[in-house]
């Protein structure tokens, strides 16, 4: 039969007189009267129908049947203790596992090249990646925390950017172009080779959509058909560099190839700016200071986009 929530006070209060051996004492540990700690352990008693204490003008001693619970109390209210003592450092220090979802656009721009660092600054988090391009019911799926665009984002989750607003940016190698001019339009691109995207999570094309740039503001839906169709982001862009046709992707994901040179952007008046990747959690209130220290790093790392 499972034990009597009511019952649970007055055993905790008997733990603490038959701990002191003293109803004085404990009293004054706990700031209670005395008169009251003994009503508690007076009432537990005679619930029990079991005397637990025996009690003289001058000393408290356990009878058989009181050394028999407090025993099993010690052990089971110091388990208690303990874990309320982690959960109180765990808001304090960060420690444990956080499980994260994440597409894998999102863990290579954001997580890898940054997991050394934090790991170090947290010495005693665990981080389980969980990729999925797909949308993540965070709760759900037993997840502390995602990282997704913030376009994709319920209106109602809880969240926080962790990067600039991002466009998507049409690329391709000098030899490319050098080979098949630049186009100058969208509609230019029905004469190059655009590598397309498939998602892996609907099966479907992405399309390539453009925003005019004049004050009408169209918008252009383009469906790339060209010589090669990938579902990963990292063999797509390698074959933008080697050449083979255009790409569409994240301006952050190719910042460094246009810098160097490798790759040159194209119809960039046409690509309007979208919000960027978000951290979402299931709430604000009390935080875990695991989740706190992931969303706080995020935002630190930020600042390396501007």
């Amino acid at each position: 039969m499972p034990i009597d929530p009511a019952l649970l006070p007055a055993l905790a209060w008997f733990s603490h007189v038959a701990r002191h051996r003293s109803f004085t004492k404990a009293a004054t540990e706990m700031e209670v009267t005395r008169g009251a700690l003994s009503q508690h352990v007076k009432a537990l008693e005679q619930h029990l129908n079991v005397r637990l204490l025996h009690r003289t003008t001058r000393d408290v001693s356990l009878t058989e049947e009181g050394q028999q619970v407090y025993d099993v109390l010690q052990t089971s209210l110091g388990n208690i203790e303990r874990v309320l003592a982690a959960l109180g450092e765990a808001n304090v220090e960060p420690s444990g596992l956080i499980r994260l979802n994440s597409s894998r656009i999102a863990t290579r721009l954001l997580i890898e090249p940054h997991l050394g660092e934090f790991l170090a600054r947290y010495p005693k988090l665990r981080l389980e990646l969980v990729m999925n391009d797909g949308f993540s019911n965070i709760v759900a799926d037993g997840m502390d925390a995602g990282l997704r665009l913030g376009e994709s984002l319920d209106e109602h989750m809880v969240a926080v950017p962790v990067t600039p607003p991002i466009e998507m940016a049409v690329v391709g190698s000098p030899g490319y172009f050098a080979r098949h001019g630049i186009p100058e339009t969208p509609a230019d691109l029905m004469r190059h080779n655009c590598l397309a995207y498939r998602f892996t999570s609907s099966g479907t094309i992405d399309r390539w959509s453009f925003t005019s740039p004049d004050a009408e503001e169209r918008t252009l839906v383009f469906e790339p058909s060209g010589s090669a169709v990938f579902n990963d982001d990292d063999n797509m862009l390698n074959a933008a560099l080697q050449g083979v046709g255009l790409i569409k992707y994240l301006d952050l994901c190719v910042r460094q190839h246009l810098t160097d040179g490798r790759l040159v952007r194209v119809l960039a008046p046409w690509c309007r700016p979208f919000p960027g990747f978000y951290l979402y959690v299931p709430s604000r209130a009390q935080m875990p200071a695991k989740t706190r220290a992931l969303m706080d790093f995020l935002i630190e790392q930020r600042g390396r986009f501007g």
